[in-house]
């Protein structure tokens, strides 16, 4: 249901590729002609009356027998029912069938990706106390190496691509030295499942022990501790939800208990402050939040608690010049305000910077002698310098569209901020930006081969959602490219949990244009572009904006001439497969193909379900239909799989992690099932389902880029 933690809003972080053949949807001037399909027969899934009595409601859930939680343990190829496990066997083999005329440019896309791409992600190092940290994929490989260096000796601290050797599935995450840099640590799910072990390096001696053996949560969820002597790490429970925090010393022969959370709509992450004053443990809700802290002079310590929770107010503390820091939205400062508390008495003693409506802050980076703060102005992302005497130098860039990225484990004591800035048609570029005087220096730039940005252009377009609301939309095309409809067009949206869809460098977006397609990011009602008021926009009872605004986005794109309707495929992944599925059933003869990755299709069904690890969490954005009659009704009104009509659907891809248990793969059969029962067209419904991942795939290049050219070689295949 949703992409948690930092790695949630980075579905194109992957990049794009270059090539020199055309897609043949892209070809300038071609004209539309009826998708061409293999003739394969389609699977027949049964439909078995299943009445579900709700809230004096009655629904037929024809296809719930395809769901399947076993008792203890996780899903696998071994334990599911033996009707599951044919439905989900002729599935992929009618999807093997389908997609098969497309495997040729899948291929060729793959590897023009991986020639433009591969290596593209080394950042600069980061550096703490004399040594340098950095990671790199190497040149011709799909797995990143990390090392450090010091007097100019470099140090191996992981080799994901050893790590990862014989296993069918490898990610890793949360990658850290301790404050002394004997120890190296990082996470890694061998799985598929996000349950993940804590691998430990001794640096003196560089041997590897497994600190934590199993079940740990592994994003934003492990810090050492100031002194270097514990590790706090979370762990997930039997639902997978983020439930306890425990200190496990480094050298393993001591765990402890230091918070358990009882409520299961609350999440868990934890850090340590700027200046290695204490680790923070932060409790959170859509709607709510608690920090506690435990000092490092006293790291065994009962954690304190900052604020008590309170339905209505968010907060994230931090420290900087001798303070604490507060993050809030207290007081109705709905776009947050930052606050200054004494460190021990937690009371406010200054506000540093006030509430402006309009003008979020996202994000804060202490420093010794500034605190800067990642912003939005007008939609866009703004850097800001906070100096101890109040001052302020505010960077921001003219492009009419970009991101601005704040790396993490930046040193306090550094004289520079590190930032990165991209655009659809501008690489990564690290930027060091010095906190006394706002001078920048481009430290490293991403490579990528035969590309230049003149060759692009990255327009920032408004479409008038049926409300009168204005839609940013950010659109990238070769330059060039003419604007008479003939071009086919790939439009993304997400629109939830107010996670932005941030116009980031993409080598997989940037391969599509590259073939005579436009590129779309439709930033929808239920994001966060426009502040917390365009996600309440499109949340809860008012989620059906986030729907209508993404058609806008398309009619919009039409009506200037960027696109043709019946030629624009929609792509959304996750809750961005919600907004895409709905968008096809409010409007199928608008788009030519849609692509639902791990989409969260079956609304009513799993927000009825207490047993699933993330419903507690977010029903505050969906609503109860366990309890709450209008919430029952309104879900029931724009649930994709409840709302399949009669009507000439589109070609329609979705695709399914057996082990995933955010969104299970049972929410894209239904929907395929249901698609294909009532479609009055003969364009196919296919389900695509990794019998080895969960809500992600494996974290090496060759797999994403393959994802990638599976979906493009798709919408290739709807408007050939």
């Amino acid at each position: 249901m949703r992409r948690l933690g930092n790695m949630a809003r980075r579905e194109f972080l992957a990049g794009t590729a270059a090539g020199a053949f055309l897609l043949t949807g892209g070809s300038a001037g071609a004209k539309a002609a009826a998708p061409r399909w293999p003739d394969a027969p389609r699977p027949n899934a049964p439909r078995l009356s299943h009445v579900i009595e709700q809230l004096g409601r009655k629904r037929d859930d024809v296809y719930s027998w395809m769901k399947f939680v076993p008792e203890q343990g996780e899903r696998t190829r071994d334990n599911i029912p033996k009707p599951v496990a044919k439905m989900l066997a002729d599935e992929n083999a009618y999807a093997e069938a389908m997609l098969k005329p497309t495997r040729a440019l899948q291929d060729e896309l793959v590897r023009a990706m991986l020639a433009r791409g591969a290596g593209d992600v080394a950042a600069p190092a980061i550096e703490k106390d004399g040594w340098a940290y950095s990671s790199a994929i190497p040149a011709g490989a799909t797995h990143a190496r990390y090392i450090r260096e010091r007097d100019g000796k470099s140090e191996l601290l992981v080799d994901e691509a050893a790590r990862a050797k014989g296993q069918p599935y490898f990610r890793s995450t949360g990658h850290q030295p301790s404050p002394d840099h004997r120890w190296f640590a990082w996470a890694e799910d061998v799985i598929g499942n996000d349950r993940h072990r804590i691998i430990i390096r001794d640096n003196q001696s560089g041997t590897l022990r497994t600190l934590v053996d199993k079940d740990a949560y592994g994003y934003d969820a492990m810090v050492f501790a100031p002194s270097s002597g514990w590790l706090f790490w979370i762990w997930r429970d039997a639902r997978n939800r983020p439930t306890r925090l425990y200190r496990t010393s480094v050298d393993g022969k001591t765990t402890d208990l230091v918070y358990e959370e009882k409520d299961p709509a609350i999440f868990m992450s934890v850090k340590r402050t700027a200046a290695d004053g204490f680790v923070a443990l932060t409790l959170a809700g859509p709607e709510t939040a608690e920090v506690r802290l435990l000092a490092a002079a006293d790291e065994t310590a009962p954690p304190m608690v900052v604020w008590p929770r309170k339905t209505g107010v968010r907060y994230e503390i931090d420290e900087w010049n001798g303070h604490l820091v507060a993050l809030t939205d207290a007081d109705d400062a709905f776009d947050m305000k930052l606050l200054q508390l004494d460190p021990k008495s937690f009371r406010t003693l200054a506000t540093l910077v006030p509430h402006r409506a309009g003008t979020p802050i996202l994000q804060l980076q202490p420093f010794q002698s500034a605190l800067v703060r990642l912003e939005r102005v007008d939609g866009l992302h703004q850097l800001v310098i906070l100096r101890a005497d109040g001052s302020e130098r505010s960077i921001a860039f003219d492009d009419p569209a970009y991101a601005i990225e704040l790396p993490a484990e930046q040193s306090y004591a550094a004289p520079t901020v590190m930032i990165v800035h991209q655009s659809p048609k501008s690489p990564r570029r690290w930027i060091a930006v010095d906190l006394a005087d706002g001078k920048q220096s481009v430290v490293q730039q991403q490579q990528v081969a035969n590309f230049n940005p003149d060759d692009y252009e990255v327009e920032r377009l408004f479409a008038p959602a049926p409300d009168g609301e204005m839609v940013p939309v950010t659109l990238l095309s070769r330059r060039g490219t003419p604007k008479d409809g003939s071009a086919p067009l790939l439009q993304y949206g997400y629109g939830s949990y107010g996670v932005p869809s941030d116009p980031e460098f993409s080598i997989p977006a940037l391969a599509l244009v590259d073939r005579g397609w436009r590129y779309a990011i439709a930033h929808v009602r239920g994001g966060s572009e426009k502040g917390r008021r365009w996600f309440l926009g499109g949340r809860k009872f008012t989620k059906r904006n986030s729907f209508t605004d993404f058609i806008a986005s398309a009619e919009h794109l039409c009506a200037g001439g960027y696109a043709t309707k019946g030629r624009v495929i929609a792509y959304g992944l996750s809750a961005g497969g919600l907004l895409v599925g709905a968008s096809m059933n409010i409007a199928p003869t608008l788009w030519g193909g849609v692509i639902a990755q791990v989409p969260f299709v079956d609304m009513l069904n799993t927000m009825s379900d207490v047993s699933h690890p993330l419903v507690p969490l977010f029903r505050p954005d969906w609503g109860d239909p366990l309890a709450d009659p209008k919430a029952y009704d309104y879900i029931a009104s724009i649930s994709p799989y409840e709302n399949v009509r009669a009507a000439p659907y589109p070609p329609l891809l979705c695709t399914a992690g057996l082990k995933d248990d955010r969104v299970s793969y049972w929410e894209p059969a239904k929907l395929v099932a249901e698609v294909r029962h009532r479609s009055t067209s003969d364009n196919p419904a296919i389900l695509k389902t990794d019998m080895d991942s969960g809500h992600q795939g494996s974290a090496d290049l060759a797999s994403v880029y393959a994802q990638q050219a599976l979906f493009w070689a798709f919408a290739d295949r709807c408007l050939s």
